[in-house]
């Protein structure tokens, strides 16, 4: 059972990280890798990657540099993505942001990807957004906070009043800087990055994110 959402809500809107935090994709890494051993440690790369780019460059080439990197096959890249219709959210995704659509709260994405990309991995979520800030549109890849402002923008609204789930810690860096309270949705059980931020909460689970929100006084 759902906990009581009160009208008298901390925030308007939650913005999510896509594919880490809403969608399960180092499986499907893995599975185009060959394995998870190759897959894990190829998608590290595009990580590390992706958060020290700053200015847009073309995402697939970031992910077949990655490949590179890891002594794979940059081909591995193009494969990847001709497969993103496949990613799957995460069991409970759907439940949770369904439940928080239906208190009234808006839902965003702000994702590291390409506009192409993150279209077809939104659709994956199987929920509506009111809107997808990829990296491509932005001009910057996250932790810049340029992709998080365009967002509370296109929204109209202050961060004081929007939540962010992060899917890794690598978002407390760029959220810390424009002052968005974060829910650190830790699936993959990853190790917090040193000297970064605190998560407001950390869960490996969304589950817990509807009693966050139902609480006015929390932020």
């Amino acid at each position: 059972m759902h906990p009581k959402m009160t009208t008298e809500r901390k925030f308007d809107a939650i913005l999510f990280d896509l594919l880490t935090a809403l969608l399960d994709s180092r499986s499907l890494w893995d599975a185009v890798a060959g394995g998870e051993l190759e897959g894990r440690s190829w998608r590290a790369a595009y990580l590390r990657r992706t958060y020290e780019t700053g200015a847009y460059r073309p995402y697939e080439a970031l992910v077949a540099e990655a490949a590179t990197e890891m002594g794979l096959a940059p081909a591995l890249g193009e494969r990847l993505a001709a497969r993103y219709g496949e990613l799957k959210p995460w069991p409970e995704v759907r439940e949770v942001l369904g439940a928080l659509r239906d208190v009234g709260l808006r839902l965003g994405i702000v994702t590291n990807c390409s506009e192409e990309l993150g279209a077809t991995a939104a659709k994956c979520v199987g929920i509506a957004f009111d809107l997808i800030v990829t990296a491509e549109r932005a001009g910057h890849y996250k932790p810049d906070p340029r992709p998080y402002r365009m967002a509370l923008a296109e929204l109209g609204i202050t961060a004081d009043r929007c939540l962010f789930v992060a899917g890794s810690a690598y978002d407390l860096l760029g959220t810390s800087k424009v002052g968005l309270a974060t829910y650190w949705h830790n699936r993959l059980g990853m190790l917090p990055l040193p000297n970064a931020p605190a998560a407001l909460e950390h869960h490996p689970s969304l589950h817990p994110l509807l009693q966050l929100v139902s609480d006015p006084s929390v932020g």
